[in-house]
């Protein structure tokens, strides 16, 4: 299968070709960047040296392929979908493009009208976890907000197995690695500025709680964003309470059940060592994602947690497996990864 990626210089651009570059049954048509025509994609992903020696295209000479990605900044791809489509029969959008199936819960969150609204009923959110059997029909997928990621998969067996109390509010504490804010620098990624850093970037309102909203059936959520000293990574630890009568038995039954199921999905709930609870350092690089959950019976306080890489799980990692699903091939090609240990 031909693929082609349109917005190949940026992080999750080259995660893309990383990853592609050694998946077995796709070949990397073209791969597109504006600020760099005619440059090797090494110029721009250092470790991809001696890996390929494909150039960066304009997206004006793009040609027809059987997949297309899309890894444009926010608000981009909306204002060319139609002619992407006519491009390609398949299409995975890693932007915040078309996430939202409701046009209104997008202007809110993202303050501008959406370009294309009747476009969003044909995407399907791309978390496999939530959507495989609606993915693997699909010809249109969307990305992934990497904090809404986390932040579904930590809870998403709580709402599932019916676990929580619906009267109580959600309230999840992400804290983030520097690559979230992408390749380019800004006041706030500048390394004086941002290294050493616990810096609450985002008290409440940040766009990725819509798609917590959407996935999850949850009104009352609400994430505060929290920048850490790392380059890759987010956890998220989300804190509910659950409906009387639930016990620690029925929480390990519904997280225990689902991780088995999930081919990316390990459950981390150990009595000692130092990676007893999820913990993203160990991801780095790699499709995982790692859950847990504790819980105080007294008061029905339960803290879930997930670990994962944003570059990976939360964006272009979890991009290879909806294709994967799409394509028909085994979930896992090219995702095999573990992570490392120590890093």
């Amino acid at each position: 299968m031909k693929v082609s990626i349109v917005g190949a210089s940026g992080y999750a651009g080259g995660e893309l070709l990383r990853l592609l570059l050694d998946h077995p049954q796709v070949e990397i048509a073209q791969a597109t960047s504006e600020s760099h025509i005619g440059e090797y994609f090494y110029q721009q992903h250092p470790n991809l040296r001696k890996r390929t020696q494909g150039k960066f295209t304009s997206r004006e000479v793009l040609a027809p392929c059987d997949l297309l990605f899309l890894a444009l900044p926010h608000g981009e791809a909306q204002k060319a979908i139609d002619h992407y489509a006519s491009l390609a029969p398949r299409i995975i959008d890693l932007s915040a493009d078309f996430r939202l199936r409701d046009a209104a819960l997008y202007q809110k969150y993202y303050e501008a009208p959406h370009a294309a609204p009747e476009w969003l009923s044909r995407f399907i959110y791309g978390l496999p976890e939530l959507h495989r059997e609606e993915i693997q029909r699909a010809s249109y997928v969307s990305g992934v907000g990497c904090n809404a990621t986390a932040s579904n998969l930590a809870l998403y067996p709580l709402v599932k197995a019916g676990l929580i109390d619906p009267a109580q509010p959600v309230i999840v504490e992400i804290k983030v690695g520097s690559s979230e804010s992408g390749a380019s620098a800004n006041p706030g990624s500048h390394h004086p500025e941002r290294s050493g850093v616990i810096r609450t970037f985002s008290p409440y309102g940040h766009r990725h709680t819509a798609e917590v909203i959407q996935e999850l059936g949850l009104p009352n959520v609400h994430l505060t964003m929290t920048s850490v000293d790392l380059v890759r990574g987010a956890l998220a630890t989300a804190h509910t309470f659950a409906r009387p009568g639930v016990s620690e038995k029925d929480l390990w039954g519904a997280y225990r059940a689902w991780a088995q199921a999930e081919p990316f999905v390990r459950l981390v709930k150990d009595r000692r060592g130092i990676y007893r609870v999820p913990e993203p350092k160990i991801l780095a690089g790699s499709n995982y994602a790692d859950v847990g959950f504790d819980f105080d019976p007294p008061s029905g306080h339960i803290v879930s947690m997930a670990a994962i890489d944003n570059l990976m799980k939360g964006a272009s990692g979890t991009a290879v497996q909806v294709m994967n699903l799409m394509l028909g091939y085994p979930e896992t090609t090219g995702l095999e990864f573990a992570g490392l240990h120590p890093i």
